[in-house]
């Protein structure tokens, strides 16, 4: 690779920002591109920051690159934009940092190899503040060998990480960690709100739950941000909703029922209705808040 310590980073929000922060703290150098112009000036201003003019501009600059956008059409539409420049260049490894339908980006990735762009599916379980604190884990789908090549890399941003199997592996992973994840979120928020009706001080509980039976990390993620309402994103109700979709979409396709997924997607849908897609997910306190059941006699 021509220059080892230059990653480029396509998608600049919570996740692609934290990421390329991890990798300057470690000493590489991260050249940055959105299309979202607030975002790409954002960046602009971080400290030691490389701004790109275009995609085709990271990768003329960089061998190795991160996609953290949205959802699998706006991968696939980076990727199509990107080939007409890998053809003419050196061998690009990519890794896909976006929860997507793993179906398509296996499809995608064996798509792509014959025109020298080597596509790695790496989702990654947790928040960008987790990440950003070096607390993230990078679940990996693809060929090993091309996974060697950026374990440094790897190591510099996650404590650890994960070889899946093939392309579209650790996205199938992802999206059942977070459907364990985001049952554990919806039960934290129900049994706050509840305990909040029974007449418990919220915080205080909190801190007696985290010691009890009922322990989970989402309590340390999210349970100081429910308490006080305190809904900055690091991981939001839209994108949830997202992976949601995905998980219920795959579970159709193997003809499974996922009641408690689906119940999920609800909540969230209501969050969304309310104008909270934008909000950090842990606002489904809100709409379970909303919620008002039938009063006995």
């Amino acid at each position: 690779m021509n220059e080892p310590n230059k990653i480029g980073m396509i998608g600049l929000g919570l996740m692609g920002t934290a990421l390329a922060e991890r990798l300057a703290g470690a000493g590489y150098s991260v050249v940055g591109f959105d299309i979202d112009g607030e975002k790409q000036r954002a960046w602009e201003q971080l400290r030691g920051a490389i701004p790109a003019a275009s995609l085709a501009d990271v990768v003329r600059r960089c061998d190795v690159l991160f996609l953290a956008v949205f959802d699998t059409d706006q991968v696939e539409a980076v990727v199509g934009e990107l080939l007409a420049s890998v053809r003419t260049h050196s061998e690009k490894v990519m890794l896909c940092a976006s929860t997507c339908d793993p179906d398509r980006i296996a499809a995608l990735a064996e798509r792509v190899a014959p025109h020298g762009l080597h596509l790695l599916d790496a989702p990654v379980s947790g928040t960008s503040a987790q990440v950003r604190q070096g607390q993230g884990v990078a679940l990996i789908g693809g060929d090993a060998a091309r996974l060697h090549e950026v374990v440094p890399i790897l190591n510099a941003i996650f404590p650890s990480h994960f070889h899946m199997g093939p392309a579209g592996s650790a996205g199938r992973a992802k999206l059942a960690i977070n459907l364990i994840l985001g049952l554990n979120r919806l039960a934290l928020a129900e049994g706050l709100v509840f305990a909040e009706r029974l007449g418990l001080e919220p915080g205080r509980f909190l801190d007696v739950a985290r010691r009890a039976a009922s322990y989970s990390q989402v309590m340390d993620t999210k349970g100081s941000k429910m308490v006080r309402g305190d809904f900055t994103p690091e991981g939001r109700v839209r994108q949830t909703l997202k992976d949601v979709e995905l998980m219920l979409a795959q579970a159709r396709n193997l003809s499974q029922d996922l009641p408690l997924a689906r119940l999920n997607a609800e909540i969230l849908e209501g969050c969304v209705r309310n104008g909270e897609g934008d909000r950090d997910n842990s606002a489904v306190i809100n709409e379970i808040r909303r919620r008002v059941g039938p009063r006995r006699c």
